[in-house]
């Protein structure tokens, strides 16, 4: 089956991913807007070949970046699914939306009335349609023309259904359109040698000889290198599936004008990635591939981040660009012009997303330097790099324990100390230091740079009203946290999972109550 999806891209030219090689100019010249294929990935960083890593082939995706636009420096605001989907598809923040921590655990929006991606596209003329998990809250806020595969699907189970059901929506007008399709592959629990049916997987899957950790996690051992190489199986396969899906587009006849866009969710989950604030967890693929709108081969390296996807959405469709949204358009990037003052600073946030994993950090960042605020008093370790070094459960399975950091030297003792103790500032040089392994907070040859970024977080905090920067809603919160970890700690049933619970977090920081 491999061989005969390679064989026919190969066969058609990879038409669905040059968009009608020859018709440069015809996207500028149709009527109508634009179709819009949205294409996520959970729980990846930018592990692909296109972006340089040596054990991932992903011909399908970097064929995509060939033909259109690839982000260097893409982001998210928040490294966990729910707050990160909250923002793509409303274009806020999570302290101004907020869906700060995970759906499961009934963190919601403060008005389920906010406009996002599907309520915009709508008014446009768009059909619109999910495929895969939607995973806010609440769900039914977001009404869809076409719905399929609701769940998480963590067995990846009939994977063959995502682009099975994709060419079914493309059949079904001649309105534009707008497909959102969630892909679980690298979501932990993360699945041995094969998924349940096996489909995509590797000819030769990878296994821990073949591979080393991933750098950020600064540490190394046969149980890490194992993990990595069943999360770059994952990658492998996942390309194989946007393949796919790329081919039904094209069967479709509706490739060469379709604007697709390609992006994961956030970083992978290993110990200094998912849930923090590190660039291993907010750093993420970002492709854009556009008939005639978007120059080939380009390679964006300016600041940009999921909040910019709905304006972009919004200017390709004609729409108005709203006083809400927090991002700006794409389109002068994807166009290959670049603009050093698209971006001066990214912003991150994390809660850690549910009580038992609380862990309250903020960071900024510039082109080159970037800070972490951890508010918190930290004379124990945080909770979330004890559920790594504990390996919780089957989701942090790939944590790195007390015993791999002992034996990995004093280098990986000194990272992990301060990402289970964080101090109230933590400084780093990306340039130089880009796995955040040296903390340059108490250096005074940096001091201007830490008082540049402090300033410009709390610029940040003031201007989109971000209610936890006054000490004593941050301890309301965290208070209000600490009381339902502890029923969990104690192996009890916890009342915010159960179907009505509401947080008490959604009146006192909302920021228009």
């Amino acid at each position: 089956m491999e061989t005969s999806r390679r064989r026919f891209l190969q066969n058609c030219g990879l038409a669905m991913l040059a968009f009608g090689a020859g018709k440069e100019c015809c996207a500028k010249e149709k009527a109508g807007n634009p179709n819009i294929l949205m294409i996520v990935s959970e729980d990846n960083g930018p592990e692909l070949s296109c972006y340089g890593e040596p054990y991932v082939k992903t011909p399908v995706l970097d064929k995509l970046a060939a033909n259109g636009v690839r982000f260097e420096n893409a982001f998210v605001p928040y490294s966990v699914c729910s707050p990160s989907r909250g923002c793509f598809l409303t274009g806020q923040w999570p302290q101004q939306n907020g869906q700060i921590g995970l759906a499961t655990h009934n963190f919601a929006f403060f008005n389920p009335e906010v406009p996002h991606m599907s309520t915009l596209l709508k008014k446009q003329g768009y059909r619109t349609a999910m495929l895969g998990k939607l995973h806010v809250n609440p769900e039914d806020a977001f009404k869809w023309d076409y719905r399929k595969i609701p769940g998480a699907n963590f067995n990846r189970a009939n994977m063959q259904d995502y682009s099975k059901y994709a060419a079914e929506f493309f059949s079904q007008g001649d309105e534009p359109f707008f497909l959102s399709i969630n892909y679980p592959d690298a979501h932990y629990p993360l699945h041995r040698n094969k998924f349940k049916d096996g489909y995509g997987w590797p000819a030769k899957p990878l296994e821990a000889k073949d591979v080393k950790p991933l750098k950020w996690i600064g540490a190394d051992s046969e149980h890490l290198r194992d993990y990595t190489a069943q999360y770059y199986n994952c990658m492998n396969r996942l390309d194989t599936l946007v393949g796919d899906l790329l081919i039904e587009l094209e069967k479709s006849g509706k490739a060469d004008n379709t604007m697709i866009i390609y992006f994961g969710d956030h970083g992978a989950q290993f110990s200094r990635g998912k849930c923090s604030v590190y660039e291993a967890s907010l750093r993420v693929p970002l492709i854009v591939s556009w008939p005639g709108m978007t120059k080939k081969g380009y390679v964006a390296r300016e600041l940009v981040s999921t909040l910019d996807l709905l304006p972009t959405m919004m200017m390709a469709s004609g729409g108005a660009q709203s006083k809400s949204f927090a991002g700006k358009p794409l389109q002068p990037l994807l166009a290959g012009k670049a603009d050093k003052d698209f971006n001066e600073y990214f912003y991150g946030f994390t809660t850690g997303a549910s009580p038992n994993l609380m862990t309250v950090q903020y960071s900024v960042r510039d082109i080159r330097y970037k800070l972490i605020c951890t508010p918190q008093n930290n004379k124990f370790p945080t909770v979330l790099s004890e559920a790594y070094a504990n390996r919780l459960n089957a989701h942090f399975a790939g944590g790195t324990s007390k015993e791999e950091i002992d034996a990995s030297g004093d280098k990986a003792k000194e990272i992990y100390n301060v990402y289970a103790y964080p101090p109230k500032y933590e400084l780093y040089d990306l340039r130089n230091d880009p796995c955040e392994f040296d903390n340059l907070a108490d250096n005074k040859k940096y001091a201007e740079v830490k008082v540049k970024l402090i300033k410009a977080l709390a610029a940040h905090q003031e201007k989109i009203d971000d209610q936890t920067r006054h000490p004593e809603k941050l301890q309301a919160y965290l208070d209000e946290q600490a009381k339902y970890y502890e029923i969990m700690k104690a192996g009890k049933s916890s009342p915010h999972r159960k179907r009505g619970f509401r947080w008490g977090y959604l009146d006192y920081l909302d920021p228009k109550k």
